[in-house]
């Protein structure tokens, strides 16, 4: 992962965040701990898709806030 998506990441987790009711703060907080452990988890990949990305932050907010971790791994499918 590059900072240029780490940054992409960043803002996609805070939209989300903010837009289910979660303050600026612990919006960036919680994004900065996902990727943080997302890298962690997915080091040992050669090659790391989309999918693999997914699955392993939303396993990550999961941690701190179940329902960000259910929209953000739903994004594209929540009508």
């Amino acid at each position: 992962m590059s900072i240029t998506s780490d940054k992409s990441l960043r803002r996609a987790i805070k939209i989300d965040a903010v837009g289910i009711g979660i303050p600026v703060g612990a919006a960036e907080l919680f994004a900065d701990k996902a990727i943080a452990g997302a890298h962690r988890a997915l080091k040992s990949k050669s090659v790391i898709t989309d999918r693999d990305l997914t699955r392993a932050l939303a396993k990550e907010l999961k941690k701190y806030h179940p329902d960000l971790a259910y929209v953000y791994q739903n994004r594209d499918t929540i009508i």
